[in-house]
């Protein structure tokens, strides 16, 4: 029965060490427990895997994967490239500035309320703004005397 089934399955899988391969990793996930998926008529594992890679109930490459995932002693971490670190590195310091940024930023009318806008023909004109007009120290007599004053001395100066 079982030369029969080698020969079923050499039309799915040519190589016949490659069958022997998939088929004995076939019969080991049978003995883990792996569903059956053709009857088992009182036959082995081995031969149930055969027959069932000669009905083509199993994936051939699923069992490849498995097979080589099996058989590999190392298996192999992909590690980034420098490049790829570097743009880590870059979007990792963006990140955190922006986290910088996002916690000192001010809102907009926080600026408003705290900037001065000064305009440079209303700059002479601020000063006046402060003065109380209103004020009674200076008076128009004492004023008018300082004025007197000034042009005596101007008159006294020229003898």
């Amino acid at each position: 029965m079982a030369r029969v089934t080698v020969e079923d399955c050499i039309e799915k899988v040519p190589n016949r060490y490659e069958l022997l391969m998939v088929a004995a990793q076939r019969a080991k996930d049978i003995e883990q427990g792996s569903p059956l998926r053709v009857d088992r008529d009182n036959d082995k594992n081995s031969v149930v895997a055969l027959r069932e890679i000669a009905e083509d109930k199993v994936s051939i490459e699923d069992l490849q994967k498995s097979l080589v995932l099996n058989l590999q002693k190392y298996v192999e971490v992909e590690e980034p490239q420098e490049e790829e670190i570097e743009i880590i590195a870059a979007e990792k310091e963006l990140a955190d500035l922006d986290a910088q940024f996002d916690a000192s930023m001010l809102l907009d009318t926080d600026i408003d309320d705290n900037m001065q806008i000064r305009d440079e023909t209303t700059d002479s004109l601020d000063g006046l703004d402060d003065v109380d007009l209103s004020d009674d120290s200076f008076d128009d007599d004492s004023f008018d005397e300082t004025a007197e004053n000034d042009s005596f001395s101007d008159e006294n100066e020229e003898f």
